[in-house]
């Protein structure tokens, strides 16, 4: 989800009203193409093992092993015959309620820059690379496909209901930073962790960060930090499980109650949690987190 002191106030000169642009594909230039093809070669490598099985496959059946920044039309024009959906290039992070209806409308929208060659590691705002190889892949899943077009309409009726912090957090940690149970082990699928070379290693290996089982409002309670790896990771038993807990949850009722309640610091085991790894922090403290 849109962070609100990047948003752009105002769809920016040659944006459609609902803030889309063109790709743009042709002005990418050599050195553009370069670095997609370095990134996506670096994790090609890190990510058998480590990625959920629905994510690799969607690797595979999007043809996203081929040389270059991908074609949006291209892309789209196979999405939308997997699930539905499309992607749509857009100048930034978009204010919420326009990011809410291109995902109930099974529209993912993605920048279309590509970090710099000396930006290889981390890039504070999400470019081509972090939005197309990070979650397009999870789109060609239909029952991932589904739970974030149930999101976006999820978060249309929370823009009244003053609790977009709530449902921020739900996206951070499943569609950002989740983890899944497969055949018993756990496997990334985030796109924050996919797309990141050091993360994709630590989420899963590092014994710093807690590993705790999914609970909806546990997940909406807690904190997160947008610098830095994460403390904590939350664990789905199933994409079908996370589906059915946001079509079957009364959210209204949800939010009042999460309201009346504190917020869950960064890091904290609290009674209740399903912990699978207690984390040491390690590598918080020594990070002066």
């Amino acid at each position: 989800m849109a962070q609100d002191t990047h948003v752009l106030a105002a769809p920016p000169e040659g944006a459609s009203a609902d803030w889309t642009i063109p790709q743009g594909w042709e002005h990418y230039t050599a050195e553009d193409h370069a670095t997609w093809d370095t990134l996506f070669a670096r994790q090609s490598k890190l990510l058998p093992g480590r990625a959920s099985e629905a994510y690799l496959r969607g690797l595979d059946v999007l043809k996203l092993s081929r040389p270059g920044i991908p074609d949006f039309e291209e892309l789209s024009e196979r999405l939308m015959t997997l699930t539905g959906w499309q992607v749509v290039a857009v100048p930034g992070l978009v204010p919420d309620d326009v990011f809410f209806d291109h995902m109930a409308n099974r529209r993912f929208v993605a920048g279309n820059f590509i970090r710099r060659p000396d930006q290889l590691d981390y890039l504070q705002e999400p470019d081509v690379f972090h939005d197309v190889f990070g979650h397009v892949p999870m789109l060609a899943d239909p029952v991932f496909a589904d739970y974030l077009a149930a999101y976006g309409r999820g978060g249309q009726r929370a823009l009244g209901m003053d609790a977009l912090k709530y449902l921020g957090r739900l996206y951070w940690y499943t569609v950002e930073f989740g983890l899944v149970r497969e055949d018993g082990d756990l496997r990334i699928y985030g796109a924050g962790i996919v797309s990141s070379y050091s993360e994709s290693r630590f989420a899963l290996e590092d014994p710093s960060p807690n590993r705790i089982g999914f609970d909806l409002a546990r997940v909406m309670r807690t904190e997160y930090r947008i610098d830095d790896f994460q403390q904590n990771y939350f664990v789905i038993p199933s994409y079908e499980d996370l589906l059915r807990t946001t079509l079957e949850t009364d959210f209204a009722p949800l939010y009042e109650e999460i309201k009346a309640l504190p917020d869950i610091p960064v890091a904290a085991i609290v009674d209740g949690d399903e912990v699978m790894t207690r984390g040491t922090q390690d590598y918080a403290r020594a990070k002066g987190g």
